[in-house]
């Protein structure tokens, strides 16, 4: 299915029904039908950043408008409802668990807490420097906050604490935790990533890459943690108690004229989804090694890319407003 929107895709995911949705630069919402999609203007501007709801009924959007706003399909209609808004700040990320039903956003050096079952809750932790990135643990209970000099773990609903910093110089873009919980990664600046194993805060750096890492993806139960920022996705193994401490990557569907710009994958499975910086998607089954395009036409580079929790689906957005649906033919 080949969808066109009028504007640069922030975001594609789907929801708990496996529902696809996308969020926009130009503030909408688009919730995918079986005649096309339905639309909400969900913020005045851009959509920064992009969830699924806590209860996986709908998407959570963050917008420069400072606003972070619930759009869902209520009968054949999709409604949108401001959760926060946080006046003079753009919200620049946001993240929520299923877990425990909270969600976490970003504004300038601030990480909110808001409970998705509880409207008077609210938390609001600073740091020295702005968040560019937030990330629930798997259990839902705590938050981790890229900013400069490293990651700030938050207790997510502890009003008054010190957060455990686990630091590295530089300016932190991304942060994800391992299914297990037992390791943090994260996206710098510079070409390279950062990760700390939780149990003793050691650190690894991870570098050589040609291009900043935009995307990261756990997938194969946790065993594999898979990167954009090469010609092909950088593969890093997670096997034991020390993840990848000393060892090499893997790199799968090397391509020297184009560059993987977004990865895609879900724990339970081994297949993973790579979007390139020439408009073209693939799907690999890492076991096997095999590989097919499920978009071969070239254009706008890809800025969004999702898979279901199933792996049998896959959902992408480009800067330039092209987006689509496929089956994993694998």
């Amino acid at each position: 299915m080949i969808l066109e929107f009028d504007a640069y895709v922030t975001a594609a995911l789907f929801d708990a029904k496996a529902v696809p949705m996308f969020a926009l630069g130009d503030g909408t919402a688009r919730l995918v039908t079986l005649d096309g999609f339905v639309t909400v203007q969900a913020h005045a501007s851009a959509v920064l950043a992009a969830c699924a709801y806590p209860s996986g009924d709908g998407i959570l959007t963050a917008g420069d408008d400072g606003r972070l706003v619930w759009s869902r399909l209520e009968g054949e209609e999709l409604v949108a409802s401001e959760i926060a808004a946080i006046k003079g700040k753009w919200i620049d990320a946001v993240a929520a668990s299923a877990e425990s039903g909270l969600i976490a956003f970003a504004a300038g050096r601030e990480l909110h807490v808001r409970d998705s079952k509880d409207a008077a809750f609210s938390r609001v932790f600073t740091h020295d420097k702005s968040v560019a990135d937030v990330a629930f643990d798997p259990k839902g209970r705590r938050i981790a906050a890229a900013t400069y000099g490293g990651a700030a773990l938050w207790y997510a609903r502890i009003e008054k604490q010190v957060p455990q910093m686990l630091k590295w110089a530089g300016s932190h873009a991304m942060v994800l935790w391992s299914p297990d919980g037992k390791f943090l990664m994260s996206s710098m600046q510079e070409n390279s990533l950062h990760g700390w194993r939780l149990s003793d805060a050691k650190d690894m750096r991870m570098g050589g890459y040609p291009a900043k890492v935009k995307s990261l993806a756990f997938l194969s139960g946790g065993l594999m943690l898979a990167t954009a920022g090469a010609n092909g996705a950088v593969v890093w193994p997670f096997q034991g108690a020390n993840g990848p401490m000393g060892k090499e990557a893997a790199e799968i569907a090397y391509d020297q004229d184009a560059m993987v710009v977004r990865v895609a994958a879900t724990p339970g499975a081994g297949v993973l989804a790579g979007g390139l910086d020439d408009g073209r998607v693939w799907v690999c089954d890492l076991k096997s090694g095999r590989r097919e395009m499920i978009k071969a036409e070239k254009g706008a580079a890809i800025s969004a890319l999702a898979m279901t929790a199933d792996g049998r689906s896959v959902a992408w957005g480009d800067e330039d407003g092209g987006a689509g649906l496929a089956a994993v033919p694998l």
